[in-house]
């Protein structure tokens, strides 16, 4: 028989779980029950990955600390891991016995969290521990303790050996409802899908991949006109005011929105359009906000320019132009 054991605490030396579970280990072990044991926060770059050491397990325990609210994130991960990715046809199969040690309060909560969890994973509960401990060193030494805690653990063994049954619960009538909206996966995809999501190299990836489609489909959402609102074109062709001799080009790099605008300006010929120019008598860089301002009304070229809200390089001769070439606040 295989049992494993799932540690969710941090590990600290005065942590009384931690002297339970070696005492479950101990019973187990003289009733040569193979037991593995896994401490989760030695683990924490795995915990997708270890609903796949459930196969070969008969029956686990999941070992928690309370030290002041609930089981504690390292065990909520691997139990939200249980859902994603483990085998629910196997975890149907699999014994749990729950043990929580409250050093403040709430060990029946918790202990009732972790069978209601694993009754919605579709698995067996059977009986576990819960005990509030005050004095660590004065749990230990109590042989009256020792005893309950080893009576616990053959009961344990004899829940899984002998594959006792138990009445339904309500979590049993919600859980195919549940399932039924979660990723319908093999148990191989089930696996390799674990494997990816502990990798932290590929969830980066990933990540840069989607954010890449995001800008790539925003650009090409609004070069179709799906940003008219900041277009600026029609703005710009409306308040024109044709200067003499005048043959300038402007371009102005709206950095938000991943786009140059440019005015290429001939006497009283304007061709106002988005596109590349490198050879600008002008290049301004502003956000697609302060140029929604300018072309209201509500501020100008150059006001923007001396508060900072636009950069340029070029003729600033010609930067100054703009105001009376554009007349947006006339």
């Amino acid at each position: 028989m295989n049992v494993n054991i799932y540690y969710g605490g941090r590990g600290l030396i005065e942590d009384p779980t931690i002297y339970v579970v070696e005492k479950i280990e101990e019973v187990l072990r003289e009733l040569r029950v193979n037991v593995t044991r896994y401490n989760l926060f030695e683990l924490k770059n795995s915990i997708t990955t270890l609903p796949q050491t459930l196969k070969e397990a008969d029956g686990i325990v999941l070992a928690v600390s309370v030290e002041w609210k609930g089981i504690g994130g390292l065990m909520q991960e691997f139990l939200d891991a249980c859902w994603l990715y483990g085998d629910k046809n196997k975890i149907k199969t699999l014994y749990m016995s729950p043990v929580v040690v409250a050093t403040t309060y709430g060990e029946k909560e918790a202990l009732l969290d972790l069978r209601s969890s694993w009754e919605l994973l579709g698995g067996l509960p059977c009986s576990g521990i819960s005990t509030y401990v005050e004095d660590g060193v004065e749990f230990e030494m109590n042989r009256d303790y020792a005893d309950i805690i080893e009576k616990k653990a053959e009961n344990i063994y004899r829940t899984i050996s002998q594959k006792k049954k138990s009445l339904p619960s309500s979590n049993y009538a919600i859980k195919q409802n549940l399932i039924k909206d979660s990723m319908n996966l093999t148990p191989q995809e089930s696996e390799q899908l674990s494997k990816y999501v502990s990798d932290d190299i590929y969830v980066k990836k990933q990540k840069e991949d989607i954010e890449e489609l995001t800008n790539m489909f925003k650009d090409i959402l609004s070069q179709n006109g799906g940003d008219v609102k900041y277009d600026f074109v029609d703005e710009f062709k409306s308040k024109f005011r044709p200067q003499e001799s005048i043959n300038v080009v402007y371009a102005f790099v709206i950095e938000d929105k991943n786009r140059t605008l440019i005015l290429d300006i001939n006497n009283d010929e304007l061709d106002c359009r988005y596109g590349d120019c490198e050879d600008a008598d002008v290049t301004g860089r502003l956000n697609h906000e302060v140029m929604a301002n300018i072309v209201q009304g509500r501020s100008t070229f150059q006001k923007a320019f001396m508060t900072g809200e636009m950069t340029a390089k070029g003729n600033f001769n010609t930067l100054r132009l703009l105001d009376q070439i554009f007349a947006f606040s006339g």
